[in-house]
């Protein structure tokens, strides 16, 4: 009798435990592969956000940027996403005509991105430049241009990512067109036979630099802060353009479809604040949106700071993508 008492008192716990689960709300968040990874502000996010939140956060690795947006298309109404984590301010325009995604609610006005904010729908969590990475105890005589990327020797070989599922892809479209302008064509024939390979995302590319098989490879002007502080390796650097460099701000935005609707305004509320913020200089190795609240960590310092800061306002970036895409793609099958 006492056995049976005991099987009893424990499936109640048992049961109580897993109605108690159930009971917790669930918030799906879409965004890219590298933001869940082990060493991404994924597990840190997540952990912080369930703390306060009484839910059950769910992050789903759904490709890189673009990709995002092209799955949420797809899935239209349907798609299980509460929020979408990962697009940039270069495909945000794109992201709205679609009606898919809601307004967040009055924006913060402790943000801290080089550029005013006044996008209702997308928020800010941090921002970078694009650039290209290289091991300076490989590369000594180091390509400060384009031009001289494309003057370099012939076995000097690049890996980039391909701009119709990589907002570092896309971005690298936007950052020679809004260089060049019209010579971007011309750019593009000349620099084709230097590069390796395109890659779907960023992980895959910036995984053959690190192991040797680039020279140099499409990133972030804050990619060698992740080797001096997680690896204490100061052989990677950043090229200085003296163009310029693009710069890229990346954003959430809610799902008009979401269940979660005021849960989903908690997490995006939670997004800007300390706890989420600190996480990302060091996960995702960008500066964050709203600085600073403990100070940047020390090898941030060491970083190039671009001599011009490249961006184009939303609009402008949808109005100029699919030109900047054919020169590429006429570029590369050539």
């Amino acid at each position: 009798m006492k056995i049976f008492q005991l099987f009893a008192a424990g499936l109640c716990v048992a049961l109580s435990t897993s109605a108690h689960a159930q009971d917790k709300p669930e918030l799906t968040v879409y965004t890219y592969d590298s933001f869940v990874s082990d060493w991404g502000p994924g597990p840190a996010v997540e952990k912080a956000f369930e703390e306060t939140c009484e839910c059950d956060l769910k992050l789903v690795a759904a490709g890189d940027g673009a990709a995002l947006l092209s799955r949420v298309l797809l899935e239209g109404e349907r798609t299980e996403a509460d929020i979408v984590l990962g697009l940039d301010t270069n495909i945000t325009a794109r992201a709205a005509e679609t009606g898919l995604f809601a307004p967040y609610g009055k924006s913060p006005t402790y943000l801290d991105v080089p550029i005013p904010w006044e996008d209702k729908i997308f928020l800010p969590y941090d921002w970078g430049y694009f650039a290209f990475v290289y091991d300076n105890t490989k590369l000594t005589d180091v390509p400060d241009s384009f031009e001289a990327l494309i003057a370099a020797p012939d076995d000097l070989k690049i890996v980039i990512q391909d701009p119709r599922s990589s907002t570092p892809g896309l971005g690298l479209l936007l950052w020679i067109k809004t260089a060049y302008g019209d010579r971007a064509p011309e750019i593009w024939e000349k620099l084709a036979p230097k590069i390796l390979t395109v890659t779907k995302g960023w992980s895959e590319a910036y995984g053959m630099f690190t192991e040797g098989e680039a020279d140099m490879v499409l990133s972030y002007t804050t990619s060698p802060a992740y080797h001096i502080i997680a690896e204490d390796d100061y052989t990677k650097s950043a090229a200085s353009f003296t163009e310029g460099h693009y710069m890229q701000i990346e954003v959430a935005g809610k799902l008009a479809s979401s269940d979660q609707q005021e849960l989903a305004d908690d997490f995006l509320k939670f997004m800007t604040s300390p706890k989420f913020q600190d996480i990302i200089p060091t996960t995702n190795w960008m500066y964050p949106a709203v600085f600073p609240y403990s100070g940047l960590p020390a090898g941030f310092e060491t970083l190039i700071t671009p001599t011009e800061s490249l961006i184009v306002d939303p609009i402008e970036a949808e109005k100029t993508r699919d030109a900047a895409l054919a020169e590429w793609l006429t570029a590369l099958s050539q």
